[in-house]
């Protein structure tokens, strides 16, 4: 027990360890304990808003803001793990190499492009967040709810983007530690402001969904600012002194052909499920739309501990490619895919037995229970694949090459899922449950294909 202990000490510790040398085991654990629990604690901001605001008067309306704007922030998410991915991989492979002064100054120069990009965005979603809630499916009276909620959200993309990235940093580092401890003090912040801003304390008036959006929005900003002091301030491995933003365009060049492919990699997937939740709320209406998204937040809570492991494959493979240990690059994946298999197994079965207890925990509406827990037994069909797929997808990133799981992504979903989708909900009349049945099919799909192109290796032979 005690050896037990002390190996989660380690894990949580955030001590600088060598990952090429240890065992292939300790590694994939040290890497992904921590990595797990910061995913974890990134799904939780959206079901600590999901219960507060499902509790309003207007739950219906709330629900389906923060859902659909979730949807739309998706593709913020995107461009932030889609630069993190770059972070990740010239980081990775840098230390590999013994390199941490050019670890640290490529990512300061993924930081100062993806800050110049994320706020050009972010004013478009400030501008017409309200038309943006129209064009996704909320109807006039339900996009005038929730309009505040989704200007608080895109206007904070630049935070959201931060935590992301600067999470890649430190996990391409080996410092998963870091990247865990700040999404735990932002998480923290969020589940104490969440009911002070929405119901109201003392001075403070109550401001409903509009408050829950300025808890997480201060909740995320509080984490940056832990990031950034050790980034910039305390003495680790990755450490930034303000002459590394001086633009590198050599450098830049190098950012932008790992990262565009990285960002249509999860702008693909991310517009695909915008489609979804669209087809969703156009053929089942605010019920179904909001039993979706609740499905859609508790699945994403499971999901992302799960991504979070897989990322511990990405580290690994960056590192050991940098050292030049291509078998023990392989191994690690293998070796990650295992775990990951054995947590979804589990996730399964939590769904299964426990999927109306979940529900009826965030809503008390009849009729988005049933859509929610429709939703989620279908969609928990394909949890095993999901996990090997993940940990593939990450392989490729890890090891630079961000073009193999972009074409995969382009095929399985925009190819194959949103058409099978529309066929089942509309052709077929099946409505909102042939969207749901549309997940797993392709997502099984998409895993195949991804574990023959692994075998092949030619994510061996990348440069970064």
């Amino acid at each position: 027990m005690t050896k037990y202990i002390d190996f989660l000490k380690k894990a949580f510790s955030g001590d600088e360890v060598d990952y090429t040398k240890i065992t292939i085991r300790s590694a994939v654990l040290l890497l992904a304990i921590p990595m797990m629990l910061e995913m974890a604690m990134e799904s939780v901001f959206a079901l600590v808003d999901l219960y507060f605001v499902g509790h309003l008067k207007e739950s219906g309306y709330a629900i389906q803001s923060v859902g659909l704007t979730e949807s739309v922030l998706s593709v913020m998410y995107s461009i932030a793990i889609g630069m993190s991915m770059a972070a990740t991989a010239l980081v990775a492979r840098r230390i590999g190499e013994k390199n941490p002064e050019q670890a640290s100054r490529s990512a300061a120069q993924v930081i100062l492009v993806s800050f110049i990009i994320t706020v050009i965005l972010s004013l478009f979603g400030v501008m017409y967040a309200e038309e943006i809630l129209i064009l996704m499916g909320a109807k006039p009276e339900a996009a005038a709810y929730g309009k505040d909620f989704t200007r608080i959200m895109m206007g904070s993309s630049v935070i959201i983007m931060l935590l992301f990235l600067i999470n890649g940093i430190f996990r391409g580092a080996g410092n998963a530690a870091i990247a865990m401890k700040s999404l735990w003090i932002a998480n923290i912040m969020n589940i104490i402001l969440c009911p002070v801003f929405i119901k109201g304390f003392g001075p403070i008036p109550a401001m409903g969904l509009t408050g829950a959006a300025l808890a997480t929005t201060i909740g995320r900003s509080v984490g940056v600012i832990y990031q950034l002091y050790h980034l910039l301030v305390a003495d680790t491995q990755i450490r930034i002194v303000l002459s590394y933003f001086t633009p590198d365009f050599k450098q830049i060049k190098s950012i932008v052909k790992i990262a565009t492919p990285g960002i249509f990699q999860f702008v693909i997937a991310s517009c695909s499920w915008i489609f979804l939740a669209q087809l969703v709320a156009t053929t089942g209406g605010e019920n179904a739309s909001a039993g979706y998204q609740t499905a859609l937040r508790l699945m994403m809570f499971f999901m992302l501990p799960a991504w979070g492991l897989s990322n511990a494959a990405s580290t690994l493979v960056g590192q050991n490619m940098g050292a030049n240990e291509m078998l023990r690059a392989e191994q690690s994946v293998m070796k990650t895919v295992k775990y990951n298999v054995i947590f979804m197994l589990a996730v399964s079965l939590i769904f299964f037995f426990l999927g109306d207890f979940l529900v009826s925990f965030f809503t008390r509406e009849p009729e988005i229970k049933v859509f929610a827990r429709n939703a989620l037994h279908i969609m928990s069909v394909g949890f095993l694949f999901y996990g090997i797929g993940m940990v593939l997808i990450n392989a490729f990133n890890g090891a630079g090459d961000t073009w193999t799981p972009t074409w995969v992504n382009f095929f399985g979903f925009w190819l194959f899922q949103i058409p099978l989708a529309y066929l089942l909900s509309k052709h077929f009349g099946i409505g909102p449950k042939g969207v749901f049945i549309s997940i797993p099919v392709a997502e099984i799909l998409i895993t195949i294909v991804a574990f023959i192109l692994f075998k092949k290796g030619k994510w061996k032979t990348v440069k970064v």
